[in-house]
């Protein structure tokens, strides 16, 4: 499905968030503590990852299993003249191919509810982070205010699919998954204990836009 619309993805995540997915990130990797090595699951076309390197001048591995995403990846690095430092590997969350401890750092945006295994995912991404280092996760959420709650779904379940089939051209209607995968996914404080259970501490999370979405960090223990 990823590879799919990957030519129109990140045409189409700046326009149906209105750009604000770009501000979303950079408050995100705020959270982080000048981190030297970092690992980006479901990293896709590597927004994450290039963020990483501008705002720590990290070194990054973005991993993802859609191959075609990584390739946008590797080509918007190498534009920047990243090569070197902002690199792509296709790989399985759930079996990340790194010793325990590689990373100072792992992070995930918007990619970690598409992991089929939750638990499973956030253990690895824990286990390749050194003691002390942190687990950073962006993505989605329900908003608490009924108001605002209502539009959001509607926007989710109704404009949002429509723009995307129109747009991204794809045999699969992922439009029509994204909204469902978001009210699947868990509320805030549901995916804190997932990451506590995840061997995770000191996990605290902040709500952006309204509760759209919510930035989680724990610390590796």
């Amino acid at each position: 499905m990823f590879d799919q619309i990957s030519p129109r993805y990140d045409f189409l995540n700046h326009l149906l968030s209105l750009n604000t997915d770009v501000l979303w990130r950079r408050r995100a990797v705020e959270r982080l503590e000048k981190p030297l090595l970092v690992l980006d699951v479901c990293s896709g076309t590597g927004d994450m990852a290039l963020e990483l390197r501008r705002r720590w001048g990290a070194r990054v591995v973005g991993s993802d299993f859609a191959l075609r995403m990584l390739e946008i990846g590797r080509l918007k690095a190498a534009r920047k003249n990243l090569s070197r430092a902002v690199s792509f590997l296709q790989a399985d969350t759930l079996r990340l191919p790194f010793r325990d401890g590689a990373f100072d750092a792992s992070t995930v945006a918007f990619g970690i509810r598409n992991v089929v295994d939750t638990a499973r995912g956030l253990s690895e991404m824990a286990r390749v982070v050194r003691p002390g280092g942190k687990v950073l996760i962006l993505e989605f959420t329900t908003p608490r205010n009924p108001l605002l709650r209502r539009g959001y779904l509607a926007y989710f379940g109704h404009v949002l699919p429509r723009v995307g089939r129109l747009i991204a051209r794809s045999e699969i209607d992922a439009y029509r998954y994204l909204p469902d995968s978001v009210a699947k996914w868990p509320m805030p404080d549901e995916l804190k204990e997932r990451m506590e259970k995840a061997g995770l501490r000191n996990v605290g999370y902040d709500l952006v836009f309204g509760g759209v979405a919510a930035i989680h960090v724990g610390t590796r223990g």
